[in-house]
């Protein structure tokens, strides 16, 4: 091949594990105990963030008590897209939509944002923590250091979350510079972010094991036996996780 997008992603994955293994390790005890007492995981992203979001939610191998925030203009099926980047630009947007979620001490609620600076993330994220709580920011702190807050809080999104787990993407997250070329292309936030979340879903799976509780994951609807076994699962959350 003529461009090196695979290595860079190997060579990224290994130096943000590497870097943030106890970050990842806090984040999966916190969903682990959230779980534990009877709690969700909330996840938003606004626009491509937004992906993250969906790998999450309802997902063979997945967590069951995965609550998605989904904020209508704010997901990829609006159209003209372009309206994603301007709604999550305006201040009180995405406050007025979660005021409405039922987010509470027992929940944790991990905010996706590679720039962190609009205001959507960063309404998400206060909002959570005004509930009591734990907030965790999925970012790239190279990125969202480099530029300046646009919501008018004037924080960005690390500077409110709990705990920062830093994806490691580089400013503008494309990482493939290809000669005469001044622009880069192929995106890196989206493979690097599904890696680190499955990460830390695995990890509170196994810790909640420890402690001698069966983690309450989802079977893949496509082989026998496990319709019955999701919807058993799916019962138990009803009315919380807010797609049920």
């Amino acid at each position: 091949m003529r461009t090196d997008y695979i290595p860079q992603v190997l060579r990224l994955l290994q130096e943000t594990y590497a870097r943030q293994q106890e970050t990842l390790q806090t984040a999966a005890t916190w969903i682990a105990d959230a779980l534990a007492n009877d709690g969700v995981l909330y996840v938003f992203g606004a626009s491509h963030a937004g992906i993250i979001t969906e790998e999450l939610t309802y997902r063979a191998g997945g967590l069951v008590p995965v609550s998605p925030i989904f904020i209508p203009g704010l997901t990829c099926d609006v159209r003209p897209l372009p309206l994603t980047s301007a709604l999550e630009r305006i201040d009180g947007y995405a406050l007025a939509a979660v005021k409405h979620i039922p987010i509470s001490p027992s929940d944790v609620v991990l905010v996706h944002s590679v720039s962190g600076r609009n205001a959507a993330p960063v309404e998400v994220a206060l909002h959570a923590k005004q509930q009591g709580a734990k907030v965790i920011a999925l970012t790239s702190l190279d990125y969202s250091q480099s530029v300046s807050p646009r919501s008018g809080t004037g924080y960005r999104l690390f500077e409110v979350a709990d705990l920062v787990i830093d994806n490691g993407a580089p400013r503008g997250d494309a990482v493939v510079h290809l000669a005469g070329f001044p622009q880069p292309v192929a995106p890196v936030s989206t493979v690097l972010g599904a890696a680190l979340v499955n990460a830390i879903v695995a990890e509170a799976c196994a810790i909640l094991l420890e402690r001698g509780i069966t983690p309450p994951v989802f079977m893949s609807a496509n082989l026998d036996g496990g319709d019955a076994h999701n919807a058993k699962l799916m019962e138990r959350y009803r009315g919380r996780v807010l797609y049920l």
